[in-house]
């Protein structure tokens, strides 16, 4: 989130009206907040070697020295090599390949790699010309003249089968003996991810989360029913009698009168609400051992109330952020249960799979986290269907939006959606900077894993930007825009503990703005007081919602600044290469402070112990 100062809200005085559902026990109580649990024992990893051909040809065995190349004719996705396999236009074959090893103890393995196809064959039936990928003796794809296209489109295949194993991975292309077809490859990947061996009790639980959600609106949007069912895995060696739903909007009411209601549970039996009604416990039907699999399902209500916020309605437009229950984590130091907090995120939750059907009058476009696909609905409605692996939270809009698409040099889809009153030259204005963001961030810190990426624009939000997976509210701002952008990695791709850890998320997106802005801040930290002794970059939430005024200077600009004065000790390339690789092995998982400390120091000789202290980052 982007803070702005703040405006008075008229949400802050609203009577909510209460949606359907059975009234559940309050005992509302505050929480104390947990500490940050250690790494999940599975590092992610890429073991695709040169898979961008920058390198030469190693670890490739091409089958001719023209198939990794930088010749005219045909132009890298990234950087300047690529592998172009034919457009020879006659009886003709080329091979790559490349010995890979897919760990093992990681539950998830993708292999992706992008991929031109130009033909001058004028058939629409008949395959002449081939590509095949394979791995091992198993072929994932064949490809032919027929899926020409301008441009590349990325391919995805889960090779997670292959954990353990060490394979060749092999692309061949072959031409018949006319009329040329160019198969050319480049970004070639092949990530792992999660944890399939149980590991120690500080390891969060309950992983691997899985929501499926069916939910029908009303006529404006602003009231939603439907169910809800959550898959879980108990990771942990102790066993799990209970699980905790988050309700986090429940604050923007009263627990007499809650915008969103449970009921009907299935799988469990529903406890008490606590935490102003934000937290709502689950006795399990039976306790899971580890590495045991349970579902549980329930009724849900959702009701919009008036307010341009991240979970409102301005006029006919509503924003529905942090609306779907999710799952609280757990971990050696117990159950995160923080309060909400308005000035920032308390939003702290693993990664996990979304499946959300939609079904709302067609007079509403309805964008949302993930991919969507609208069906024709009954009589005048739409069903969208949104699926999205790997995200932390499930976001959505919905109303009569001013609707424009692009995609980005490198290839993301991305759609802004404008309320009433954005113009037409604002909305471009803010589809460029998307387009231009979002390849920024994906360069420094890795490939944006999401699908495409919506941008729903309002000036009227008190707030600068609120960041959901593949889904930003913002103002009309480019600086604000690129910070939300920037989310889907810090907070999105690489998570954290929102409440405790703030600055995690915060101050590395704006340091990732402040790069993609061109921006060096030189000098930073040069302005830095500190209101007391107290006072630091690593301080949570509960100590920023005591000292507001402080949050937004303290935790996005000093630690940015502070960022800034890193690569400045270890020199650009070195942290350059820090954050990248941080991200990469923290890709779906967690960080944590003392994690990055150690990280950063593995990559200098110089005694970091100093810095740590004069930039206030403990932990």
């Amino acid at each position: 989130m982007r803070p702005t100062p703040r405006k008075a809200l008229a949400a802050s005085a609203l009577v909510l009206a209460a949606s359907a559902g059975v009234s559940l026990p309050a005992t509302p109580a505050a929480a104390t907040p947990h500490a940050a649990s250690q790494a999940a024992a599975c590092t992610p990893a890429q073991v695709v070697t040169n898979g961008g051909f920058e390198s030469g040809t190693s670890p490739w065995s091409p089958s001719s020295s023209t198939v990794i190349t930088n010749r005219t004719g045909q132009s890298a996705h990234g950087g300047a090599y690529f592998a172009w396999l034919d457009g020879v236009g006659s009886t003709h074959t080329d091979t790559l390949s490349q010995s890979v090893t897919v760990p093992s103890g990681c539950s998830g393995a993708t292999l992706t790699f992008w991929l031109h196809i130009d033909t001058a064959e004028t058939t629409s039936s008949t395959a002449y010309d081939k590509l095949t990928a394979k791995i091992g003796s198993t072929t994932l794809a064949t490809y032919s003249n027929l899926n020409k296209a301008t441009g590349y489109v990325q391919k995805s295949f889960d090779v997670s089968a292959f954990a353990g194993q060490t394979v060749n991975l092999a692309f061949t292309g072959t031409e018949d003996s006319s009329l040329q077809t160019s198969f050319v490859l480049d970004d070639i990947a092949l990530n792992t991810s999660g944890d399939t061996t149980p590991p120690a009790d500080s390891t969060r639980t309950p992983a691997a989360p899985s929501y499926t959600v069916s939910l029908s609106s009303n006529t404006s949007g602003t009231v939603w029913t439907g169910h809800e069912s959550a898959v879980f895995t108990n990771a942990s060696a102790t066993a799990l009698s209970e699980v905790y739903l988050r309700l986090w909007d429940n604050y923007h009411g009263t627990c007499s009168s809650m915008p969103i209601t449970v009921s009907n549970v299935t799988g469990g039996t529903a406890g008490a609400l606590s935490v102003d009604c934000t937290a709502l416990k689950i006795d399990l039907s039976t306790p899971l051992t580890q590495g045991q699999t349970a579902t549980i399902g329930f009724d849900l209500g959702i009701t919009v109330p008036s307010g341009a916020d991240r979970f409102g309605h301005d006029g006919a437009f509503s924003f529905i952020g942090n609306a779907l229950p999710v799952l609280a984590v757990k971990d050696g130091a117990g159950w995160h249960l923080d309060p909400y907090t308005n000035n920032g995120e308390s939003f702290y939750s693993l990664a996990a799979d979304f499946k959300v059907t939609l079904d709302h009058p067609s007079t509403l476009l309805v964008p949302a986290t993930g991919a969507s696909v609208d069906t024709p609905g009954s009589s005048g409605r739409t069903v969208t269907t949104a699926t999205a692996s790997k995200v932390r939270d499930f976001a959505w809009a919905a109303g009569p939006f001013t609707k424009i698409s692009g995609t980005s040099t490198a290839g993301t889809p991305v759609n802004v959606y404008s309320v009433s009153g954005i113009s037409s030259a604002d909305a471009q204005s803010m589809l460029t900077t998307a387009k231009t963001a979002v390849d920024a961030h994906a360069s420094r810190f890795g490939a944006y894993p999401y699908g495409e990426l919506d941008a729903v624009i309002d000036n009227n939000f008190w707030f600068g930007g609120m960041e959901y997976p593949g889904f930003v509210l913002d103002l009309v701002s480019t600086t604000a825009l690129t910070h939300e952008i920037g989310h889907q990695w810090w907070y999105g791709i690489v998570g954290d503990d929102e409440y405790n850890n703030p600055w995690l998320d915060e101050a590395f997106t704006d340091y990732a703005t402040d790069l993609a802005l061109n921006k060096t801040g030189t000098n930073c930290w040069n302005s830095v007081s500190w209101a007391s002794t107290a006072e630091k970059i690593t301080n949570s939430m509960g100590y920023w919602d005591a000292h507001s005024s402080r949050y937004s200077t303290v935790v996005y600009g000093y630690g940015k600044c502070a960022l800034h004065d890193l690569r400045r000790v270890l020199g650009d390339t070195a942290m350059a290469k820090l954050l990248k690789d941080y991200a990469t092995s923290h890709w779906y998982g967690v960080s944590t402070t003392s994690e990055f400390k150690a990280a950063a120091q593995a990559a200098t000789s110089t005694d970091l112990t100093s810095f740590w202290t004069q930039h206030r980052i403990d932990g």
